[in-house]
């Protein structure tokens, strides 16, 4: 583990190797799971506001769930408020390629776009789930999920660290800065190791 400003990373973070491959997966991690994505304070505020941007981006289905039931959901067992979900257990916000693979419609508005907000970032982290403070330190951990067993694989052939493959949403939330110091610990104490 690594102590980056006030940050606390898991050193699986920089060892575990991680490529999605939605060709195998179908992005099932937007489908799968008992809670949705977990969402900020910002977020929620920042969901409303986009939403009617967004809305033709979205499925019939996930558009009636987020109107009628709110863009956000707060669950209690976790603790913290999430995406909606759809009665099938699949995020409101997912939508569908012609291939079958699961897209996410707030990240179509943004490349399309419609909006400023590419997507909640612990989506956009994912596998990285930040943990609330321990020690009053933030926490980033790799969230190992045996649907991701494909990521896995691809990554071990591609070399591709966790930390690289997200490398975009942790600039996002954490700065460039951040970024490279966590690149340095990791160029010292895993590159080139198996």
């Amino acid at each position: 583990m690594v102590v980056i400003g006030d940050i606390l990373v898991s050193d699986e973070v920089v060892s575990e190797k991680f490529v999605c491959n939605l060709n195998a997966c179908k992005g099932a991690c937007c489908w799968e799971g008992d809670f949705g994505a977990p969402i900020t304070n910002e977020e929620k505020q920042i969901l409303d506001d986009i939403y009617l941007f967004i809305k033709p981006f979205l499925s019939v289905e996930g558009q009636e769930v987020l109107e009628n039931k709110g863009k956000y959901t707060y669950y209690k067992q976790v603790e913290e408020w999430g995406t909606p979900l759809l009665n099938n257990a699949a995020c409101a916000y997912l939508t569908y390629s012609e291939l079958g693979i699961a897209q996410c419609g707030i990240e179509k508005a943004y490349l399309a776009g419609a909006t400023h907000f590419i997507k909640p970032i612990s989506c956009h982290l994912y596998p990285i789930r930040v943990k609330n403070e321990i020690a009053g330190y933030e926490w980033l951990n790799y969230e190992k999920w045996n649907i991701c067993s494909a990521a896995c694989s691809l990554g071990k052939d591609l070399k591709i660290p966790v930390f690289q493959f997200v490398k975009e949403a942790i600039i996002r939330k954490y700065g460039a800065t951040f970024y490279e110091e966590l690149d340095a610990y990791y160029q010292i104490h895993f590159a080139g190791k198996r």
